[in-house]
């Protein structure tokens, strides 16, 4: 992991734009070349450079695999090396800032394929489409959101679940005047060395 990095939980806001654009730069590519290969838009990629606007996880993802680093490389999530997650042990963290909070479920084991997170989202956030490689589970554990798959728009509630392609455009946003709680689970790989 880049010695650049700071976790959130220490109170310091980690810079994704300027890692981002220094990296960028580094391999002599331009907000383009980016752009093209992560399916997002010149403009967007520029806000965040300029940390104007925060990615998702989903999105930083796909950012890192265009540059060729693991999305460590922007942000350092808690370490999740042992196989039992105690609720009272984990942490939260957040992407650049971003009100959105995580915390790490999966282990990292050799042969892992599964990303997983408890997500909590606050009252009117909303995410950028995007869509990606793999598949994506999405569990309401608490209050509700509205999330976009190809443009139908459905309304989940505390229990509901939805499954599917990653590369169905998707988003999700919180419409309600609480805090939505999910429980995320994907193929994407999320914070894996």
């Amino acid at each position: 992991m880049s010695t650049a990095n700071t976790a959130v939980h220490d109170g310091v806001r980690p810079c994704v734009g300027a890692l981002m654009r220094e990296r960028r730069r580094q391999l002599q590519m331009t907000l383009q070349d980016v752009c093209a290969a992560a399916g997002i838009s010149v403009g967007y990629l520029s806000q965040v450079e300029r940390d104007q606007a925060t990615p998702s996880l989903g999105t930083l993802a796909q950012i890192a695999r265009c540059l060729g680093v693991g999305i460590d490389y922007f942000v350092s999530a808690p370490a999740a090396e042992d196989l039992l997650s105690k609720g009272t042990d984990r942490r939260r963290f957040a992407v650049d800032g971003s009100p959105v909070q995580y915390e790490r479920l999966a282990s990292d084991f050799a042969g892992n394929t599964l990303s997983s997170f408890i997500i909590h989202i606050p009252p009117g956030y909303a995410s950028e489409t995007v869509s990606h490689e793999g598949e994506e589970i999405v569990y309401v554990l608490e209050g509700r959101l509205i999330h976009s798959l190809d443009g139908e728009e459905m309304k989940m509630e505390t229990g509901d679940c939805l499954h599917f392609r990653g590369s169905r455009p998707h988003a999700w946003r919180n419409d309600s005047d609480k805090v939505t709680t999910l429980l995320w689970t994907g193929t994407l790989p999320l914070f894996r060395p």
